[in-house]
């Protein structure tokens, strides 16, 4: 049921409940370098790129053009989360940091070369099967 409120009375039940703080202190860095990140977001544009050349059609334009939009948003979108700065000081690890301590994971320190290879292999290999794609498509045609 519902009941009518007054002002005083909904002042006095919003002051009687407490609300928790909410943390603007995150890291929302991923603990990556930008590079990294940049390689990612490239690998599968250039998969893109790769498939659009191989199987030039005007029927594709629209298609490419709605998953290069989606991969911009993908990546974009993060990138600009990252790069809010409501009330925290955290920034993505640098370069030579990265390469001298490695990162942290759920599962213990992982050096740069682990990690590197953990975050690019599939980005690698999507970028391989598209050319592998492409090939196998020019030379069947």
């Amino acid at each position: 049921m519902s009941v009518y409120l007054s002002r005083a009375a909904l002042g006095e039940v919003a002051d009687r409940a407490h609300l928790p703080n909410i943390r603007q202190d995150m890291d929302r860095t991923f603990e990556l370098p930008t590079r990294i990140y940049a390689a990612t977001a490239g690998l599968y544009l250039a998969f893109l790129a790769v498939m659009a050349i191989g199987f030039q059609t005007p029927e594709m334009i629209l298609p490419m053009a709605i998953f290069v939009i989606f991969m911009v948003m993908a990546f974009g979108v993060p990138l600009l989360w990252v790069r809010m700065k409501p009330h925290h000081n955290s920034k993505a690890i640098d370069w030579v940091e990265f390469v001298q301590t490695g990162i942290e994971t759920h599962t213990g320190r992982m050096t740069s070369v682990d990690a590197i290879g953990q975050v690019l292999v599939l980005p690698v290999l999507i970028f391989l099967w598209g050319v592998a794609t492409a090939t196998i498509a020019a030379i069947v045609s």
